[in-house]
C-alpha cells in the first residue's frame, strides 16, 4: 500500500482511538440511592439495577435500605444518598424546615397499601382505644393512617395509639402474633394478613388521593450535575418500561427482593404493580393537595406555598417531549 495513503488513515486511528478507550474504561459513578422500604412500592430501583440499565447510562447504584421517609430524608440532606422516594408530605415538611429538597416525580397514582384488622374490629369506631402499627414518624403509613383517620372523624393523637414498627414485615408479625390488632401493610404482606385470617378495614388506594413512589434529590444536586441527575430519571423510567415488558424478569426480582418462594404471589404482585406504573411519570400537582392538607394540619404555613414549588417537572418533561418515553414503548 503507498505510505501517501496509509497515513491518513494512521492519523485518524491516533486521534479516535484515545476516545474510545476512554469511554469503554470510564469509571461508573458511584450513586447511593436511599430505599425507604424493600418493597413492591420501590422494587424498580431494584429491577433496573438487576437489568443493569444503570450501568447503561454510567451509573453503579448502590441501593440504601433505611428505615422510612423521615430517615431517608435526613440521609438526602446531609448526601449520604444522591436520590431516594421519599414521601411527599416529608418532602414539604423538610423545605419548609429550610432543606432544598425536590420531588422530581411520582410513578404510582396512589398507595397500593391497606389497614389490616382482627376479625373483631368490623367498623371505623372499632379503632378506638387499640394500637396501630405504622412506619416511624413521616414515614408513609404514618401519614396515611393520620390522614384518613382525620378524614373518617378521629382524632389520631387522642383516639387511638400509633405504633412505630420498623418494616412492612415487622408490622405483619406484630399483627399475626397478637401483639397488635391493626397495621398497615402493603404488598405482599397485607395478601399475607388476609391468609392469616385479618381483613382490609381502609383501602388507601381507593380512599386516599395521594400519588405514591415518588424520585426526590436535591436542588443542589441538580446545581451541582444536572446532567447526572437527568441520567438517573433515564436508567428510572426505563426500568419502568422494561418491568412492565419482561414479566419474567420482574417476577425473578419480586421473589429475590422480597423473599418470596411463592409463584402465583410474585405474578400477583407483577400484574399489580405493572398495570399502575406511570409510563410518563410527572409530579401529580393536583394529587398533592392530599399531602398539604395533611401537613397544615401542624404547619398552617404550607398554605402559603403551591405545589409547583416542591417539584421539579423539567426531567420528565423533557424526555416526555424529545420521544425518549415513546420510544421505549414502541415495538
Amino acid at each position: 500500500m503507498n505510505p501517501r495513503r496509509l497515513w491518513p488513515a494512521l492519523m485518524l486511528a491516533l486521534l479516535v482511538l484515545p476516545s474510545m478507550l476512554t469511554a469503554q474504561t470510564r469509571a461508573l459513578r458511584k450513586v447511593q440511592v436511599g430505599v425507604p422500604a424493600v418493597s413492591m412500592g420501590n422494587i424498580i430501583i431494584y429491577f433496573t439495577k438487576e437489568a443493569k440499565i444503570f450501568e447503561k447510562y454510567g451509573l453503579d447504584v448502590e441501593p440504601v435500605a433505611v428505615n422510612g421517609s423521615g430517615i431517608a430524608s435526613k440521609a438526602l440532606i446531609s448526601g449520604s444518598v444522591q436520590i431516594s422516594p421519599i414521601a411527599t408530605p416529608t418532602v414539604i415538611n423538610s423545605v419548609l424546615s429550610g432543606s432544598d429538597m425536590v420531588i422530581l416525580s411520582h410513578t404510582m397514582p396512589g398507595v397500593i397499601q391497606y389497614l389490616m384488622a382482627r376479625p373483631d374490629i368490623k367498623r371505623t369506631e372499632d379503632i378506638k382505644g387499640k394500637a396501630v402499627g405504622v412506619t416511624p414518624y413521616g414515614g408513609l403509613s404514618d401519614f396515611l393512617v393520620r390522614h384518613l383517620a382525620r378524614i373518617k372523624g378521629l382524632n389520631p393523637d387522642k383516639d387511638f395509639a400509633l405504633l412505630q414498627l420498623g418494616s412492612d414485615t415487622d408490622r405483619f408479625l406484630a399483627l399475626q402474633q397478637g401483639r397488635i390488632p391493626l397495621a398497615a401493610l402493603s404488598h405482599p404482606n397485607y395478601i399475607y394478613a388476609q391468609r392469616a385470617g385479618f381483613h382490609v378495614l381502609w383501602d388507601f388506594f381507593k380512599e386516599v388521593d395521594y400519588p405514591w413512589s415518588e424520585i426526590a434529590t436535591t436542588r443542589s444536586q441538580i446545581k451541582q450535575d444536572r446532567d447526572f441527575v437527568m441520567r438517573y430519571m433515564r436508567a428510572h423510567i426505563e426500568g419502568i418500561a422494561r418491568f412492565k415488558q419482561e414479566p419474567e424478569l420482574g417476577k425473578r426480582v419480586i421473589k429475590k427482593m422480597l423473599r418470596l418462594n411463592d409463584e402465583q404471589m410474585a405474578q400477583e404482585s407483577w400484574d399489580l404493580f405493572a398495570k399502575h406504573r406511570l409510563s410518563a411519570p410527572y409530579p401529580n400537582l393536583k394529587g398533592m393537595k392530599t399531602s398539604f392538607e395533611y401537613v397544615a394540619a401542624t404547619r398552617p404555613e404550607v398554605n402559603k406555598y403551591k405545589p409547583e414549588d416542591f417539584v421539579d417537572s423539567s426531567f420528565v418533561e423533557e424526555l416526555d417531549k424529545s420521544g425518549f418515553i415513546k420510544k421505549l414503548y414502541e415495538k
